[in-house]
């Protein structure tokens, strides 16, 4: 089960440490997933259908 949940689980390229999903909005789909010591952000855009991603910025 442990090689599964690695699979799936996105990391931070800076510290290596798992994203975690916060100031999300479920309506919209809009998804934000966050380094929890704000190296990296990476949102999923619904109406664009990609993701952007960028450095810091805990917003």
């Amino acid at each position: 089960m442990n090689i599964f949940n690695s699979l799936f689980s996105e990391k931070c390229p800076k510290c290596n440490q798992v994203l975690l999903t916060d100031k999300s909005n479920a309506l919209l789909s809009h998804v934000v997933k966050s380094c929890p010591n704000g190296h990296y952000v990476k949102e999923f855009h619904p109406a664009i259908e990609t993701y952007i991603e960028h450095n810091g910025g805990n917003h």
